[in-house]
């Protein structure tokens, strides 16, 4: 955001600002950056901003920081939608099993493939092909593009699965269908187990649940 347009005062902030290799992501905090600049708090928010140095007069704003955010007259949940992202879904009458240490927490022939850019494939099966129990979580998790996800335990295994009882309306059709993290499950489709996807989502369930 140009600097001129922040009606709140920006103080300098004393921090590591250790610069980093590679792409940002959520894991990161937010006054870690590969660009030159420093942290600067806002009004009253401490930190809550990184004055850039190039482009000069620009200050990125912490999602995180602020009590609300809007685009236009809708209120932003979760964090901005990227223009350059997209999802497509795909109903696949090819068999998806879903395994876990080798008991079958699922099968089907009518999934639905979700491919998010920049997000492993994603599988979604009805709940009536879930062979244990759903057993409703109280985690929540935001999606800006699909909306609020509700979480399952299933065989014992904690919030292992997730599910958009009342999508967004401009959603994906995946209402009511039941997706498993590929991180902590084997989905073999066709026959083919799939490798399990790595990276920072694969990082965290291997700290939380130790697969």
């Amino acid at each position: 955001m140009p600097e001129a347009d922040i009606h709140a005062e920006l103080t300098p902030v004393a921090l590591d600002a250790s610069t980093v290799a590679g792409v940002l992501h959520p894991g990161i905090p937010f006054t870690v950056h590969t660009a030159p600049g420093d942290p600067v708090t806002i009004g009253d928010r401490f930190a809550a901003g990184f004055r850039l140095t190039d482009p000069a007069g620009y200050v990125v704003l912490d999602f995180n920081a602020f009590d609300a955010w809007y685009e236009e007259d809708e209120r932003v949940h979760g964090h901005p939608r990227d223009p350059f992202s997209r999802i497509d879904v795909r109903l696949t009458s090819r068999p998806v099993r879903i395994e876990l240490n080798g008991e079958v927490l699922a099968e089907t022939t009518a999934a639905r493939m979700l491919f998010e850019t920049g997000i492993h494939t994603r599988f979604y099966v009805p709940k009536d092909d879930v062979r244990p129990d759903l057993t409703p979580s109280d985690q929540r998790s935001y999606c800006p593009y699909k909306g609020e996800a509700s979480y399952w335990t299933v065989a014992g295994h904690q919030n292992i699965a997730w599910s958009y009882e009342e999508p967004l309306p401009d959603g994906p059709p995946v209402q009511g269908l039941v997706a498993f993290w590929d991180e902590r499950v084997d989905v073999i489709v066709d026959g083919v187990p799939r490798t399990r996807p790595g990276g920072d989502i694969a990082d965290a369930m291997q700290d939380e649940f130790g697969v």
